[in-house]
This record gives structure tokens, sequence and C-alpha cells, in this order.
């Protein structure tokens, strides 16, 4: 008799991308404590200074699925009270007494479910916790890490940068790339360009000549503002710039392709479902695409996504894909996936393994990284560890 999905359930936990509190203690302040980043909101004086001004406080998100064996896999979203209610009040009991094997067909379920209120959205954050609880499972019903189900290594390991406003502690991490998160946007005018500039100049002296370097500019420019700094940029070698515009302008990313053709352009942390990335492949207006694999859709979509990126040429390099061992995984076993960004929020001198959200993950090693070995996704995990998770 076939192994059948008996229960899924969601539930709030502390985070979706760190573990607990460090034991070591920190040389300065972790940069995320009041560091100005440029975003959306940054036009609106009242919320300019930091993130936290008007992002939600839900928790993140958990997601367990047991099967009628017994066995059970894990996986993990944001933005709490809607998703949980997504997953427990509609999604999840509809999959119940289905079969824990098949993610092809539950995925496809689960995207048609939503079809009313969007799969794109709120809707893709809970089919992402329980499509990445679906494969951790199927692993452990294999008896197989998640990468050789999906393909099998593609290489010994993945090379990683380094994403966070610290570029000296990146670089004696042993990172040789680093991205940083642009502090200025077009509310700032001029001074904020030179300021940009400024901090791209340090950045670049910090990580040597050869290093490379990028930008996070996380949805905070118009097309105008984007090539204006692009073109002062230039003597910086900068690998790419990324997420500069609101994710829905799809005309403003074509018009900054052809504005900037010496650029390297990266997009794709706030689309949602394989089809925004299939319109930009299809167009070529990106250089790499970046889903994260918690939020996109989960294993499934990012897997349609790779094979979209494939047959174009282009890169998928996951957003955050190596602080969970889901993008770990999936960078593991994707040929187009030769690099892995591992964001760095924890102050320096803490190390990595202090920060890690789950006690059998990897942590990346002077910038590589060789995902575990166990069934699933190899959490390292039990039951009892993930209840310690729950707020």
């Amino acid at each position: 008799m076939s192994v059948t999905v008996e229960k899924v359930q969601a539930f709030a936990i502390r985070s979706d991308l760190v573990g607990g509190a460090p034991r070591t203690a920190a040389r300065r302040p972790a940069w995320t404590a009041d560091a100005e980043v440029a975003g959306p909101m940054s036009r609106h004086p009242r919320y300019k200074k930091l993130r936290a001004a008007w992002r939600p406080t839900w928790p993140a998100v958990g997601c367990l699925v047991t099967a009628s064996d017994g066995s059970w896999g894990f996986g993990v979203s944001r933005y709490g009270a809607p998703v949980i209610e997504t997953i427990n009040g509609h999604l999840g009991p509809l999959l119940v007494d289905e079969p824990a094997m098949a993610t092809e067909k539950l995925w496809d379920m689960m995207v048609r479910m939503a079809s009313p209120y969007g799969a794109p959205g709120l809707g893709a954050y809970a089919i992402s916790a329980i499509d990445l609880a679906l494969w951790d499972l199927k692993g452990k019903l294999l008896s197989r890490p998640v990468y050789e189900i999906i393909g099998g290594p593609s290489r010994p390991h993945i090379e990683c940068y380094a994403t966070g406003g610290d570029t000296d502690w990146h670089m004696e991490l042993g990172f040789r790339a680093t991205k940083y998160p642009c502090p200025h946007g077009p509310a700032d005018g001029i001074a904020g360009l030179e300021a940009n500039e400024a901090a791209v100049a340090r950045m670049r002296e910090t990580a040597g000549p050869h290093s490379e370097i990028m930008l996070d500019c996380w949805m905070a420019f118009d097309v105008e503002y984007a090539v204006r700094l692009a073109d002062r940029l230039r003597p910086y070698r900068l690998r790419w710039i990324e997420d500069c515009l609101m994710p829905e302008d799809m005309e403003g990313l074509a018009s900054l392709r052809a504005r900037l053709p010496w650029t390297g352009l990266a997009f794709g942390e706030h689309w949602y479902m394989p089809q925004p990335f299939a319109t930009a492949a299809a167009r070529r207006l990106v250089d790499v695409l970046q889903p994260d694999i918690g939020w996109v859709g989960g294993l499934t979509a990012c897997l349609r996504i790779a094979a979209i990126a494939d047959a174009a040429g282009i890169e998928v390099i996951p957003h955050a894909g190596m602080n969970t061992p889901y993008g770990q995984h999936f960078g593991f076993a994707a040929p187009c996936s030769r690099w892995g960004e591992y964001f760095l929020g924890s102050a320096p001198g803490i190390p990595l393994e202090e920060t890690r959200l789950f006690p059998g993950m990897a942590v990346p090693v002077d910038a590589r990284l060789v995902p575990s070995d166990t069934p699933g996704f190899g959490l390292g995990a039990t039951l009892d560890d993930i209840a310690e998770m729950r707020v």
C-alpha cells in the first residue's frame, strides 16, 4: 500500500533563516541593527530609515507533513497568520489521503486550489512551505538526500558569496565575492548618488581587485535612477545590480536591459511561481534569476525555473539559498546554479555554525559548501527540535 498524507499542520516559528542566539560574543554590532537600506518605502520619510518600521511583524512559518506510516517532513516559509491559515484552513486538509510521493501532482493541486485568490504572493508562501515539507518527507521515504532524487550533485561543492554590510568580515571568512545592501534611492537625490558610489568604492577597496562585488537595490529605484547610478559605478566592475525595480515592472526591466548593456542584472526574489521567470528568460531581460525557494512555490517551482533558465542559458542563484538546507540541495543539484548566496545578518566574530537554522545543515567554509547527505534535506532535527522552534 502506498504511503499517503495523513496530516498537514502549519504553525508559527521564530525564524525561517537563522537559529537561536549565538554563544560567541560579537566584535561589534551587526550591520542590520541600524543601517539604512534603500527599499520601496524610501520615498516616504516617515518609514525611510529602517525596513523594520513598515514591514509586518508576523512570525515565520513552519509546516509539518505527517504520512500514514508515521514519517514526517518539515518545510518553512514566512508571513505568519495569513500563510498559516491558508495552509491549515484550505490547502493542507485537501491533500490528506493523497499519495505522499506525488510531489508534482500535489504542487499542481495547490496552485489550482489557490487560483481564486491567486497563487502568486501569500499563496506562494503557503505552497512553498508544504512543498518543501513534502520533498523532505519524500527523501526520508526513499532514504536518499533530496539532491540525489532531483539529479545528483552537479559539482563537488557550491561556491558561495556573502550578502551584508560587513565586507571586511566576509573577506575574513574566506568569501571571494560579496554583495552590499544599497543605502540610498531616488528620494536622496545627488547626495544619495554620491553616497552610494562612495559605499561601492569602499566595498571594492575592502574586497580587493580580484573579488566579485554586487549591489542589492531591493526594489528601491526607478529606471532613470538605476541608469544614472550604474553609469557612476562602471569603474568598480560590479558583477550585477539586483532587484532595482518594483517586481511587477517588466517593461521597466526591458528598458533597463536596453540602456545598460554593460551591467549584469539580477532579478526575481519577489517573483512568485514560474511564469514571470519564463517571461524574463524568453525576453532575455536578466542575467541571473533569483527565486527564493521558501517563497516562490518551493522546490518544485525552482526545478521548473531551472529548466526554463537552462534552456535560455541563464544562471539561477536562489535568494539566500545557502541559508537553508532547501536551497543548498537545489543549488548542489541544478547545473545552472553555479553560485550560492549566504546572507550574513549576524555580527562580525560570530561563527557561522552558531547561526544556522537547523542542527544538521552545512554552512560555508572558506566560501565552499557541501549539503548534508542524510535522507531528506538533512535537517538533523527531531520533532522535539522543531517544537523548540515554535513561538
